[in-house]
């Protein structure tokens, strides 16, 4: 019997990806069955990490911690951030957790590939981190391993950017299906944040996969809404000023939290410690944090399920929406691993369940219920902080099987989202790309310059002259140059400068230098270079900043190798042409 290995497999489906829309179709499938099952084995995860550290694998973990001392509660996080400290140190690439944030970025800069293997290895930091008490979800986590599955496969089949961007979206469309049994939210999310369009050649495969995640979720956790709550009808448009007045409190708040999660990860920074021990100190705070409040522990969907079903008093919810915001950006910025969502839902949950209780108490007569303000707080909360208000709007449907506060639901996060965007500048993702110099709200111009490199678009070597050249063969070089630039190199091909004619001015009527004078004494020293690296924006701001046509390109700034030149018209070739197939993609071609 021949059994058909994963080298057969991967020419086997290259073949089939030669094929169109079918091919895409069945790689939709496979990624939506693969990112589904790696979110149920990622949810078994931290449920037997969690068992482990707290001897329970509940949701609910608050409910369970009554019987454990202080120190224990301090304990545990603290030695799982021992734990992050160590697998962050030797596991991670980048020497950091990751999440949606990278793969934002493998979509915008990557041409959606990514690594499955790291994948693996983030989602057992992200697990072990949740499992052992840090404030964080796990659905940013599950988007991470699920896309990573997708770019892997593009990858290794050699695909196109373009279908590799559609792949990478497929499996975070089905891992966010997967983990809120919300289909629809899943494929909106992928296209929204993921792959930024709707072209229907990338929506149908994207929708297949989304489908195929939630089937595998359903069929392991039951076909059931994440809260189940009482339904909801709106009396009277006289209330959507409330509405409105919650969107602006949720903006400011999630405002609040992204700025918390900046100031943590600026104090950590400082703390004069190795980074492999500032997870503990995290740990350790969480800990103090969650002796009074126990509910800011893992990712805290027991609290939003009592916020919802409308157990807590006012001062509970108000001191639990302070504590998850403080321990949530603790465990952030001190570096455990995990995402944002979850968190926003529960602080989301806090703030509304206060708001409605005290407009409930003031407007008896109009309120439609503390619970329908809870839901609104959650999903204007969460949209202000993801930056994606349409997802989050049916993630919150979906979650919740109530459509019945779609329009109230609507006005809150466009009102939430709309001032964040304003006042803050985008969503958490937004602010930790340009933490590490991605700053792609620039707009689609530049997003492309980045992921387009110097090394793509490199002349020839140009025309070069040694350091003895004499001024004679300068000056007949440089009158047959269509540059009119010579480039200067050593022995070693390292560049020493170039020489312009407005270099030559000083010896052009001198005839008794041109024995006495070399290209060394000439050159003009520390030209302004690009190293292969770098991306055509850092190019086009370059040939800008110097009023250049022509600049020397370099193996790297350290060796100053000079491997050629690249000229201005072949850089805005090079853009016109990833334009136009952005566009054509976009457009479904």
């Amino acid at each position: 019997m021949r059994y058909l290995s994963f080298s057969r497999l991967t020419v086997l489906l290259r073949r089939l990806t030669q094929s169109g829309q079918m091919a895409l179709t069945i790689l939709a499938f496979l990624i939506g069955g693969g990112a589904g099952g790696a979110v149920v084995l990622f949810r078994e995860a931290i449920g037997l990490v969690q068992n482990v550290a707290f001897g329970t694998d509940s949701e609910r973990l608050f409910q369970h911690l009554d019987n454990l001392p202080s120190w224990q509660i301090v304990a545990v996080p603290a030695f799982g951030g021992l734990i992050i400290g160590l697998l962050v140190k030797y596991l991670m690439p980048e020497k950091r957790p990751e999440g949606v944030a990278d793969v934002i970025e493998a979509g915008a800069l990557r041409g959606g590939r990514m690594s499955l293997l790291t994948g693996i290895k983030a989602a057992l930091v992200n697990a072990v981190s949740i499992g052992f008490g840090a404030s964080v979800g796990r659905e940013g986590p599950a988007v991470h391993i699920g896309a990573a599955f997708g770019g892997w496969l593009a990858s290794s089949l050699h695909l196109t950017r373009s279908v590799s961007r559609t792949l990478l979206g497929c499996g975070a469309a089905a891992a966010v299906a997967a983990s809120f049994n919300a289909p629809i939210a899943g494929a909106l999310f992928a296209s929204e944040v993921v792959i930024g369009h709707y072209a229907l050649s990338a929506f149908a495969p994207i929708v297949i996969a989304s489908v195929t995640g939630t089937a595998i979720s359903r069929y392991y956790f039951g076909d059931f809404p994440a809260f189940v709550i009482p339904e909801h009808i709106i009396e009277s448009f006289w209330e959507f000023p409330a509405f409105i007045v919650l969107g602006i409190i949720a903006g400011l708040t999630a405002m609040a939290f992204m700025k918390s999660i900046m100031l943590s990860n600026s104090l950590a920074g400082r703390v004069p410690v190795p980074d492999i021990l500032k997870p503990a100190i995290g740990g350790a705070l969480i800990g103090i944090i969650a002796i009074w409040f126990p509910q800011v522990l893992g990712v805290g969907y027991g609290a939003t399920e009592a916020a919802v079903m409308e157990s807590f008093p006012l001062m509970l919810l108000v001191s639990v929406c302070i504590a998850k915001i403080l321990a949530t950006s603790i465990s952030i910025g001190f570096g455990f691993g995990g995402g944002v969502f979850s968190p926003a839902l529960v602080i989301g949950a806090m703030l509304g369940g206060a708001y409605g209780m005290i407009f409930t108490g003031l407007f008896p007569d109009l309120s439609t219920g503390i619970g329908a303000y809870t839901i609104l707080g959650m999903g204007a909360m969460a949209a202000a902080v993801l930056g994606a208000p349409i997802s989050t709007a049916l993630i919150i449907f979906e979650m919740t099987s109530d459509y019945a506060l779609t329009m109230a639901l609507m006005v809150a996060v466009v009102i939430a989202s709309m001032i964040t965007r304003q006042f803050h500048g985008g969503s958490f993702f937004a602010w930790q790309l340009e933490r590490r110099g991605h700053d792609l709200r620039d707009g689609l111009e530049v997003a492309l310059l980045r992921n387009l490199k110097v090394r793509s678009v490199l002349s020839s070597a140009g025309e070069l002259v040694t350091l003895g050249v004499g001024l004679p063969d300068i000056r007949s070089m440089l009158q047959n140059s269509d540059a009119g630039e010579l480039f200067v190199i050593d022995e070693d091909g390292v560049l020493f400068g170039t020489i312009t004619l407005a270099d030559m001015s000083e010896f052009a009527f001198d005839p008794e230098l041109d024995q006495l004078i070399t290209a060394s004494d000439v050159a003009r020293r520390h030209p302004p270079v690009l190293a292969a690296g770098d991306d055509l924006e850092t190019a086009m701001t370059t040939m800008r900043d110097n009023g250049e046509e022509y600049i020397a390109v370099v193996e790297n700034r350290d060796n100053m190798k000079f491997l050629g030149c690249v000229r201005e018209g072949r850089v805005m070739s090079a853009y016109n042409r990833a334009l136009v197939a952005h566009r054509r993609e976009e457009r479904g071609h």
